[in-house]
């Protein structure tokens, strides 16, 4: 009797995280499990239903079609199987949410970090041509949100022209192009010019996904490869294993 008591208890506790349990931390509604047995313990979550959540209710995002789903987590998760367990811990990424047409008051977004929450949504159906690459961009989201001392913004723009000035938020500009330069000047992208923190995640996500583009473009441009440099050094600091 005993034994059968200690054994309900190892499952009770230790049980792998029902979609309820989940909801219950990250407070997203209409949670199904997709899968929770990866290597490096992320949890992938899939939806139901269409949810809208946010203080103002501003953030949507809807229900996958089941093959795009199957098909699109593949790549994800070959993509964040380069992670492993102690950095994913370190950067607070335990739970990814799959689902399409993510939008932030009414603007399509590629993903939304939450470090709180330990939760990465990510829109499935963001462009093919860039799909891969913005993954690793959210990824260093939840990086730059863990270490905020380690990617200082004041520092990082000393790195540009002085008379450089971003154009203050993500969506306050129309400078959104994902597409490499030719000429890049510091920039590797023209979305690179909307605040510091989106210039280190694109850069980052080129590292990651395109390195051999990036470092070819930093051979001719001295404020990229600091940039660079200074990204492969703070991701270090946080694992020495990465770079």
């Amino acid at each position: 009797m005993r034994i059968l008591i200690i054994i309900f208890i190892f499952f009770s506790y230790y049980s792998p995280l029902n979609a309820n349990e989940i909801f219950n931390l990250i407070k997203i509604p209409n949670l199904e499990v997709f899968n929770l047995d990866s290597e490096n313990k992320i949890k992938y979550l899939s939806l139901k239903k269409s949810f809208t959540i946010g203080t103002t209710k501003n953030i949507t995002c809807d229900k996958a079609n089941e093959s795009n789903l199957k098909k699109k987590y593949e790549i994800i998760k070959k993509n964040l199987d380069i992670y492993n367990y102690q950095f994913l811990k370190k950067n607070n990424v335990r739970f990814v949410v799959l689902c399409e047409n993510l939008s932030i008051s009414g603007i399509g977004a590629a993903g939304i970090p939450d470090i709180q929450k330990r939760t990465l949504i990510l829109n499935i159906n963001f462009n093919p041509k860039y799909f891969e690459r913005v993954i690793h961009h959210e990824v260093f989201h939840m990086i730059y949100d863990s270490h905020p001392i380690l990617f200082d913004d004041n520092l990082w723009k000393k790195f540009n022209d002085k008379s450089f000035q971003y154009a203050g938020c993500s969506i306050c500009s129309d400078s959104i192009g994902l597409d490499e330069y030719k000429n890049t000047d510091g920039f590797i992208t023209e979305y690179s010019k909307t605040i510091p923190s989106e210039d280190m995640a694109e850069i980052y996500s080129f590292i990651i996904k395109k390195e051999n583009i990036l470092t070819k473009l930093s051979e001719k441009d001295e404020k990229l490869k600091k940039k660079i440099d200074f990204i492969k050094n703070s991701i270090n600091k946080i694992d020495s294993q990465t770079f």
